[in-house]
């Protein structure tokens, strides 16, 4: 009833000249943010005497005669079309006009979601590589800040301010990552947030993904220097530290020029009393590369 009414309406009075820029309708709030299935209700205002005054729209349409007051009310709103418009034909110039509701019926997502893009297992230091966050069923779209996050810094931010569908879609952002031995054990999350102003909620409603965490693998780097020279009196116990780190796990071997009186295969570290001088050489090796380091071990000379 409402569209023909107003419609009506609208012919059988003056038509207003100029540009209507005199008003007199006042929208009570005039921005309105409902979240989908929520009830809303609008109080529509004249502010000088009115013949007839009310509210058009797809699925409450109301009006009233000489009143200055009318409601638009919906208990559950569920249409993204809705696009309510206050009217008012008055008895005095400006004769007509009408006021548009800002209205954003918006919805969180059902799901936000994080995976590497085209890579499965650990990703390797140095390589680039890229992380996608996907958000199913959002709206208003042009609200919506997707948040990246590595542990609690947030690295990178998209907003989708330039889209503008009204109904619910799905969106994604990709993240491009360079990772180093330090992002071993990182974990990496996107946060949808809906910013819809200070009508919406505070705060603003979220959604975050589960964690990603990344295993990166890293060739072995030694704790201590790559050569090292030690003295000891024969028969004292010295250690030999062939420490590294890497991932996957350094494997270590040992060589020497003389026979090893030691079992020192697989071991990072070795205390014996039973070296002698010379010199040993410890190699670490993961599935990425291969180094090698010296232990130079001598008799001090007597007297010192």
């Amino acid at each position: 009833m409402g569209k023909y009414f107003l419609s009506w309406i609208l012919m059988f009075c003056m038509v207003c000249s100029g540009s209507c820029e005199g008003c007199s309708l006042i929208l009570k709030p005039s921005r309105v943010v409902v979240g989908f299935g929520e009830s809303v209700s609008v109080s529509c205002e004249a502010t000088r005497p009115v013949h007839v005054l009310g509210w058009e729209s797809a699925i409450s349409a109301t009006h009233t005669q000489e009143d200055r007051s009318v409601q638009w009310k919906v208990d559950s709103l569920i249409d993204w079309i809705e696009e309510p418009i206050c009217y008012g034909v008055f008895f005095t110039a400006p004769r007509q006009c009408e006021e548009k509701l800002n209205l954003v019926l918006y919805k969180t997502p059902d799901s936000v979601s994080i995976k590497q893009v085209n890579h499965t297992g650990p990703m390797v230091e140095g390589k680039e590589y890229q992380l996608l966050c996907e958000v199913q069923n959002i709206a208003p779209v042009q609200y919506l800040t997707l948040r990246w996050y590595r542990g609690q810094t947030e690295v990178y931010n998209h907003s989708f301010s330039d889209l503008t569908s009204s109904s619910p879609v799905q969106v994604s952002s990709t993240l491009i990552i360079t990772p180093t031995k330090a992002d071993n054990g990182a974990e990496y999350k996107c946060v949808a947030e809906l910013e819809l102003g200070p009508e919406g909620p505070q705060p603003p409603p979220t959604v975050a993904s589960e964690l990603l965490t990344s295993s990166v693998y890293f060739p072995p780097t030694f704790l201590s220097p790559e050569t090292e020279v030690l003295e000891f009196t024969p028969g004292e116990e010295i250690t030999l530290n062939c420490t590294a780190t890497g991932n996957p796990a350094p494997v270590y071997s040992w060589e020497s020029a003389h026979p090893i009186q030691h079992k020192m295969d697989d071991e990072a570290v070795v205390t014996s009393s039973l070296l002698l001088p010379g010199t040993y050489t410890c190699t670490v090796s993961n599935t990425l590369e291969k180094k090698s380091k010296q232990f130079v071990v001598k008799a001090k000379t007597k007297g010192v």
